[in-house]
């Protein structure tokens, strides 16, 4: 090698024959690390669709049945005699 070469050398050059490398800026981490993310992301959601028991439409239709039977329930737990029966243990705890 002489001395001419050398000059032509760019720095990653000199680095890569001293097995080094350059630190990645903030900005570089940053958009690899979205990447993954991304990457991830994707991958992920195949995932799901490929294990999925049923479609969208029927655990749409399905949810809606759940909540549809369980508001009757809820609405009696927060209203009429179960919220009455409460608020009694309530006055009942803080008198004694």
């Amino acid at each position: 090698m002489k001395l001419s070469d050398i000059s032509d050398l760019s720095k990653e050059d000199i680095l890569a024959m001293l097995g080094l490398a350059t630190k990645p800026s903030a900005s570089q981490r940053m958009i690899s690390s979205a990447g993954m993310f991304g990457l991830g992301a994707l991958v992920g959601a195949g995932v799901a669709l490929m294990l999925a028991p049923s479609s969208g439409r029927d655990l749409r239709d399905d949810l809606g049945r759940r909540i549809r039977r369980a508001a009757p329930d809820l609405d009696d737990a927060f209203t009429g005699d179960a919220a009455d029966s409460i608020a009694r243990e309530g006055e009942t705890r803080s008198t004694t």
